[in-house]
This record gives structure tokens, sequence and C-alpha cells, in this order.
């Protein structure tokens, strides 16, 4: 599943989710946040209802960004339970990702 939070919606639909849940923080005017997109929604397919994927964009929601600590874009995040699993800055490719999301629901 595919989403976009806000940092009103961060803890319920992330924090609280009971599937791991690959948070992308991005921005409108990052090129690298559009080149990571296409690999996003792949992931996304191959996921199906194992995890969740929720884009948060940082401009808009600067209190979550900071309470993270994002100072590079894009960042992800897996979130598990409440809990950061992972994070990476930069692009990442889909197996790199997937990878972690099989640890977790494996």
């Amino acid at each position: 599943m595919h989403i976009t939070v806000t940092d009103s919606e961060f803890q319920t639909k992330v924090m609280e989710s009971d599937k791991p849940v690959l948070v992308d923080f991005w921005a409108v005017w990052c090129g690298p946040c559009r080149m990571q997109d296409p690999i996003l929604e792949e992931l996304d397919k191959e996921l199906g209802d194992k995890g969740v994927i929720a884009k948060l964009n940082v401009d808009e929601n600067p209190a979550t960004a900071g309470k993270y600590g994002i100072m590079s874009i894009p960042t992800l995040m897996l979130f598990h339970k409440g809990q950061v699993m992972k994070q990476w800055i930069g692009v990442q490719s889909k197996e790199v990702l997937k990878a972690e999301f099989d640890k977790l629901v494996s």
C-alpha cells in the first residue's frame, strides 16, 4: 500500500501500524527524490499487503522531519512496531529495500 503521511497522521499511520512501514522523506524540488519514486512504486507492487510505503514531504511536515533529524533527502526509514529498524540516505535500489522488508515479514 502506498500512502502519504503528514505530521498529524504520523503516529497513527506509521508508528501504530501492524505492518512494516517504509517512510520516504522527500521534497518536490529534490531531483534524487524523483529518481527514488519509480523504485518505490515497484517495491510497493512486490510487497502487496505485507508492508506500507509512506511519503512525507519535509517542507510541508517539518515537525516529523525534525524529530528524526532528517538533514538530507531522500532519506528512507523503515519502521516496525513503532521502532526505526533501518535508515538510508540517498537513492536506494529495490533489492536493498526489499531485503530489509523480507527480514521483518518472513
